[in-house]
């Protein structure tokens, strides 16, 4: 059964204790987020940062109020960074966890224009570089364990569990409390479904989360990377003939200099 992970915006206190532990169990590198303009620490997900408090400050009836949201790799039931590889480097695994395999990543980077989230990252400046994301602690999940940031959580903002139980969790929360949350379970059906669930007090576009359909988005990028291994043949092809082309005139030239050499 896939699992998921549930975030309760009303319960985070902000202490950023899931990005301590991410970067301490994927012994990510720490990054130097000084001078950035930006209150955000670090100010986005990158190669190195997995997972990350985002803080907005909202205007309501009761004045202004900090709400924290927890943003990483969504794990889509239906993802469409799968979709958009043209070599099968990410799958979508029994447990809800979408994993990446470096080892078949050709670094075209489709995943990161086709992921609706914009979380892919890429290695910039690695001399080999690769694209990083939450794994969803995978390597955990598979021991029966819950991620480290789940496990970090000190507040109860992070309930780990079967997906399906969590929806349910989520929507009685709702109904029992509909003064404290919006009627809005996302991740319930955007973009298909994701693993990875969200309550909160305020609507999510007002926290930054994009406003997606229920429609899953590989529909989108299926006739476009079914498309992309005819056009990169195609563009091999001409690669190639230009490459034969300039290596042939390099030897017609140097032929040509050793016979003016012997004249």
């Amino acid at each position: 059964m896939s699992k998921g992970v549930l975030f309760d915006a009303t319960k985070c206190i902000g202490c950023r204790a899931c990005q301590v532990a991410c970067k301490s169990w994927n012994e990510n590198r720490s990054e130097d987020t000084a001078n950035r303009g930006t209150a955000e620490n670090p100010p986005h997900l990158s190669a190195d940062t997995w997972t990350k408090m985002r803080f907005t400050e909202i205007e309501g009836k009761d004045g202004f109020q900090w709400v924290f949201t927890k943003l990483q790799c969504m794990h889509c039931e239906h993802p469409a960074c799968a979709t958009a590889c043209i070599v099968g480097a990410f799958e979508k695994t029994k447990e809800g966890a979408v994993v990446y395999d470096a080892k078949k990543c050709i670094g075209c980077r489709y995943c990161m224009v086709a992921c609706p989230f914009g979380v892919p990252a890429f290695e910039w400046d690695r001399p080999i570089p690769y694209i990083r994301k939450c794994t969803f602690c995978f390597d955990r999940l598979k021991g029966g364990m819950a991620p480290s940031c789940a496990t970090a959580c000190p507040s109860g903002a992070l309930s780990f569990g079967d997906r399906a139980e969590l929806l349910a969790e989520a929507k009685r929360r709702i109904e029992t409390a509909p003064a404290r949350y919006v009627p809005h379970v996302y991740g319930e059906k955007e973009a298909g479904g994701t693993c990875w669930l969200y309550i909160s007090s305020v609507p999510f576009e007002s926290v930054g989360f994009p406003k997606l359909g229920p429609e899953r988005m590989s529909v989108f990028s299926d006739p476009l990377m079914h498309a992309v291994p005819p056009v990169a043949v195609v563009v091999a092809g001409l690669m190639t003939g230009i490459y034969w082309f300039s290596k042939r005139r390099e030897k017609i030239a140097a032929h040509e200099d050793i016979s003016e050499e012997k004249e």
